[in-house]
């Protein structure tokens, strides 16, 4: 039996897992042994990442950057912050990845820690889809450094350091000047990371197909600076234009902080490669919405 989404096709006569756990999650181990037991009745092979081994005081672990060669699906027990962590650590790897969880919203999850039986039939049976989603790729230009390279699912965030003062950010579209800010900082989402920090900043929600971004300021001196969604096939630039010289901070989905100094920039563009979320049979981004939002009819 096997499971298609694009040109995505993987056989399932013997499935490979790999598991990735987020050893600070309350009960995370016990979903660990408790999903692999689900997993093995079913036929399926189990692969851990070193982290995880170690949490489970066993041998045999293998770093998660190699699970693209060894496994077919990659399992995330966590919540939607493990996802992010694990995406870090997995790098290329285009195959589905399924969350596991014991967080809290859980948007980037397939099921629940109460639903593993129903996950591993799932797996075992190919009965799953991909909802494929957009990467952003994020260069920092700092004066006397090599350019640095992120991958980002969610956002990419210039905001303001250890002061409490506003910052003045340009941002550029395919070098064309959009706005001088004057604000908290700055977002780049993705559909994806339109339901996370971009959603609290006050931005628009956006279908996971959606080919766009969106650009959200953080608490701006003006009201009428507000969110913009454009085509996700141009190049964004950030960079301080403010003239104290108050250093900001760059970050990734929440990670990999770096002081962006004046005269410092950072170019943001879609990916080349791309995040295969799992998605359980009857899964989808407005179902979602409606149990993580709490939406409700009249």
């Amino acid at each position: 039996m096997a499971c298609q989404s694009g040109d995505l096709r993987i056989s399932f006569c013997t499935v490979k897992v790999g598991i990735f756990v987020n050893p600070h999650k309350a009960g995370s181990l016990e979903t660990l042994h408790a999903l692999r037991s689900a997993l093995h009745v079913r036929g399926c092979t189990v692969v851990l990442d070193q982290e995880t081994a170690e949490l489970a005081e066993e041998s045999g672990g293998v770093a998660a950057a190699k699970f693209s060669d060894l496994v077919d699906i990659a399992a995330v027990i966590g919540g939607d912050g493990t996802m992010l962590h694990a995406l870090s650590r997995l790098g290329n790897f285009e195959k589905p990845v399924a969350g596991i969880n014991i967080g809290h919203l859980g948007f980037l999850t397939s099921c629940k820690d109460d639903e593993l039986d129903i996950f591993a039939m799932a797996i075992a049976e190919g009965s799953f889809s991909t909802s494929v989603r957009t990467l952003l790729e994020a260069v920092v230009h700092r004066r006397g450094h090599d350019p640095e390279f992120f991958i980002a699912l969610n956002e990419v965030t210039l905001a303001r350091g250890d002061t409490g003062r506003l910052v003045s950010l340009s941002a550029r579209v395919d070098g064309e000047l959009l706005n001088d800010y004057r604000a908290d900082g700055l977002i780049v989402a993705t559909p994806t990371g339109s339901t996370a920090y971009s959603l609290s900043a006050g931005g628009p929600l956006i279908a996971p197909n959606a080919e766009v971004f969106v650009i959200t300021p953080i608490c701006p001196h003006s009201l009428g600076q507000r969110s913009l969604v454009l085509s996700n096939n141009v190049m964004i630039e950030l960079s301080s234009e403010d003239r104290d010289c108050i250093p900001m901070l760059f970050t990734v989905d929440g990670r990999d902080s770096i002081r962006i100094e004046s005269g410092d920039f950072v170019e943001i563009r879609k990916s080349a490669s791309s995040f295969h979320l799992l998605r359980l049979e009857g899964q989808s981004f407005y179902q979602s919405l409606r149990q993580k939002l709490h939406w409700q009819g009249v």
